[in-house]
């Protein structure tokens, strides 16, 4: 498993509770350009139409070699590939009040791209106050370890 994109805006920005796999429907030139890491998840969320899921907002960038492609937009909405199962489960998570669905990763599996999805709660500015407190602290306690043992 290659892990090609992250998004750690989520993980500041989200409590995670749960995750799941997606496979997602890309052109070629798309998978190509995914391949190659010309992809960003930062702003990008799911949204439910219907019994389908899509993928908005993630910006795929154009594959270079393939020459000019009339009306490719970056940012399109793209198709994710999950079980009826699992999308009745995400409607009913989806409906919470706060609860939010939103792509933590994109990688590689067996040559296809796949797409990690977070089930998690927005966090309020206090709990994004001490996220940042609690990294701060433990870069310095890992500073001051690593000084006394040198």
């Amino acid at each position: 498993m290659k892990s090609i994109a992250k998004n750690r805006e989520a993980l500041f920005n989200y409590d995670i509770d749960s995750a799941l796999e997606a496979g997602i429907v890309l052109a070629g030139h798309e998978v190509k350009s995914v391949k190659r890491g010309d992809v960003s998840l930062k702003g990008a969320h799911v949204t439910i139409h219907g019994n389908e899921a899509f993928l908005v907002n993630a910006h795929i960038s154009a594959y270079k070699y393939a020459g000019e492609i009339k009306g490719y937009e970056p940012t399109r909405s793209r198709k994710l590939l999950l079980k009826k199962a699992e999308i009745s489960g995400l409607i009913g998570k989806y409906k919470e009040q706060g609860m939010a669905v939103v792509p933590l990763e994109m990688y590689e599996k067996k040559g296809f791209v796949k797409v990690k999805l977070g089930i998690g709660r927005g966090k309020k500015k206090y709990d994004k106050r001490a996220t940042i407190r609690k990294r701060e602290d433990d870069r310095k306690i890992s500073r001051a370890i690593r000084g006394r043992s040198r």
